[in-house]
């Protein structure tokens, strides 16, 4: 006999058959995103005027069968709305104000866009993805190309040209202080550039130098530093961070990489080296739970959705490896530091849902 609280926690067969059904439904308007996205369809209806299938078709040079079947999609499930001509190709698409700002606005902390891009990406390697689980090998940042390395650096940059900037660095007094004096920084991979240059930004006295082994991460953040106009104080390099010639970086900061490396306790070491003695060295990783506990909360979720998909098959790809994934602990963080050559690891108080910031001492 099944007793109360079994019968309370364990989902009966309709209920689960009811979550994954939802699933398939979420699954759907992700890849439905990832098409209005890649088709220029949601920025032309962005401006708020109501189009038909054949207006947004030609604004986007898409076929208009193909587009009257999407804006009818996204009308039924709810991303648009539209008029009740029975005609479906005088039928007019309105994109409302809220959800235009979700899709196409890139500098809004609710720009979620990206992570459904990310998603979608990274769906494209799922024989890959399943070869690698069979044999223990891996997929690469490299081999999911640039749609998803696209989609991971635009899912930060509004965090990174605002929250950083305006709230989150200031709140760490003495980094505070050395930026605005005009101290240089070190960003270890940096991906696209958007933390150097928002603290570029944040700081216009300031220096930074951004480290990445990804040749077109490189080459973006190059070119996104020049439009943003900071190139004069913001320098890539694509190559291993090493401790600098001459005087020491004043900060040397991780965003979001740590978990990504084969090699964690080589490159913090180096991070290490490049403060030297009287630097400051800051991590900032995913804010997973302390221990492992199941069911995880959607965060929890997410991260390990992260990890199947692409973090720890990156991590795989290489050897020997650290196959860390993307739900590294605080334990792990603290672990990899000791070896590297700090004494600790203390957690700053910077409240964001998705990251947690660490000082390493």
């Amino acid at each position: 006999m099944t007793s109360t609280v079994e019968t309370a926690q364990t989902p009966t067969a309709d209920a689960f058959a009811e979550r994954l059904f939802t699933s398939v439904l979420a699954a759907m308007d992700v890849h439905a995103a990832y098409l209005g996205a890649r088709l220029g369809w949601y920025r032309a209806l962005a401006t708020g005027e109501a189009l038909t299938s054949t207006e947004l078709s030609q604004r986007c040079a898409t076929a208009e069968r193909y587009t009257r079947e999407w804006l009818e999609q996204q009308a039924v499930t709810g991303v648009l709305t539209c008029d009740d001509d029975p005609d479906a190709t005088r039928r007019r698409y309105t994109l409302p104000p809220g959800h235009a700002e979700v899709l196409t606005d890139e500098l809004s902390p609710n720009h979620v866009l990206p992570l459904a891009r990310f998603v979608a990406a990274a769906g494209k390697q799922l024989d890959a993805l399943t070869a690698a689980y069979r044999t223990g090998g891996g997929v690469s940042w490299a081999q999911h190309g640039a749609d998803l390395r696209e989609a991971q650096a635009a899912a930060n940059r509004p965090m990174f040209l605002g929250a950083l900037g305006e709230s989150y660095l200031p709140s760490v007094s003495d980094v505070d202080a050395v930026l605005r004096a005009g101290g240089r920084a070190a960003d270890v991979g940096c991906g696209h550039g958007w933390s150097a240059i928002g603290i570029a930004l944040a700081y216009p006295h300031a220096t930074v130098d951004g480290y990445d082994l990804d040749a077109p991460s490189i080459e973006a953040a190059r070119r996104n530093a020049a439009e943003t106009g900071v190139g004069d104080r913001v320098r890539f390099y694509c190559a291993r961070p090493t401790a600098a010639e001459g005087e020491p970086y004043d900060v040397v900061f991780a965003f979001e990489c740590v978990h990504d490396l084969p090699d964690p306790v080589d490159v913090l070491a180096s991070m290490r080296a490049m403060a030297n003695e009287t630097g400051t060295v800051i991590v900032m990783d995913e804010r997973v739970a302390d221990e492992f506990t199941a069911p995880g909360d959607e965060i929890e979720r997410l991260m390990y959705g992260y990890s199947l998909l692409c973090c720890l098959p990156d991590g795989m790809a290489h050897h020997p490896t650290a196959a860390t994934g993307t739900v590294m602990r605080s334990s792990t963080l603290r672990n990899y530091a000791l070896r590297a050559g700090f004494a600790g690891v203390e957690a700053l108080d910077i409240a964001d849902d998705f990251f947690r910031f660490y000082r390493l001492t």
